[in-house]
């Protein structure tokens, strides 16, 4: 695990209660709706976080057995408090512990992008479907496309002009090429089905809120604190990011690429 992987002592709560609402709940909620018709018994879910796709499942897939599983322990103990209707497990989707052919669904809701070796953990996502069995998954468009991270970034330049923290457009926007995941996927194994751009609302109480959410609760809060003072670089990028997005409750597109692929 490396910084840019770590959630760490009070971060989960912070990304559940600033980010969850504002960027993952609408994607859940498309994501759960999308994988309806699969029917499946057994959902496996990688990278779950603090379960806001999680739970989303579990409500439209009543009676499917939901695995989530997520790389840090802090991360699947809130989870797993959140959404107790899953069944919670530390795990790296690059060494999966579970049984070749044992799922009927793997899901992964803006995880994938966190990945050393997406074709790796392609590869570990078909050892463990079934034959048939489907894949769907989650992934930012460029950081641009959304205005609350470009929002962000242009807080980030504002507080920090020289050795600007590069961690939210290299790694969470950092996978937006839709031929690099088709060929990432074939790489493990997998057939891709389909790779739709999808646009969808976020809300989120204020910019600050945003801020906050994105300085203190994920791995950019690491970058920051080795440039100065936590706080301060917070409340710098929370004042441009206001001054950008506006005062009060701020709402803007949110980009993302949706894929979906099959186990031969």
């Amino acid at each position: 695990m490396t910084s840019d992987t770590s959630w760490v002592d009070s971060m989960p709560a912070v990304y559940d209660r600033a980010l969850g609402p504002a960027l993952f709940a609408p994607f859940a909620a498309y994501l759960a709706e999308a994988v309806v018709g699969l029917t499946p018994r057994r959902v496996l879910e990688l990278a779950a976080g603090t379960g806001v796709a999680t739970g989303e499942l579990i409500a439209a897939l009543p009676g499917t057995e939901v695995v989530a599983t997520d790389l840090n322990p802090a991360m699947v103990a809130f989870g797993a408090a959140k959404v107790p209707g899953a069944t919670w497990r530390v795990a790296d989707a690059l060494h999966l512990d579970e049984p070749a052919g044992s799922y009927d669904l793997v899901v992964c809701q803006f995880g994938v992008m966190f990945f050393p070796d997406k074709p790796a953990a392609f590869a570990e996502a078909a050892r463990v479907l079934r034959p048939g069995g489907r894949l769907l998954v989650a992934v930012w468009d460029v950081v641009e496309a959304s205005p609350f991270p470009a929002a962000l970034m242009a807080g980030i330049a504002a507080a920090r002009p020289v050795d600007p923290p590069t961690f939210v457009a290299r790694v969470p926007h950092g996978y937006p090429d839709p031929e690099q995941i088709e060929a990432d996927l074939r790489a493990g194994g997998l057939e891709p089905v389909s790779v739709e751009r999808v646009v969808l609302q976020g809300t989120s109480p204020s910019a600050a809120t945003l801020a906050d959410g994105f300085c203190r609760g994920t791995p950019l809060r690491f970058a920051l604190q080795e440039r100065g003072d936590l706080d301060e670089l917070t409340a710098a990028i929370a004042a441009e990011m206001t001054a950008r997005l506006g005062e009060g409750p701020v709402e803007g597109d949110l980009a993302a690429l949706v894929v979906a692929a099959r186990r031969p």
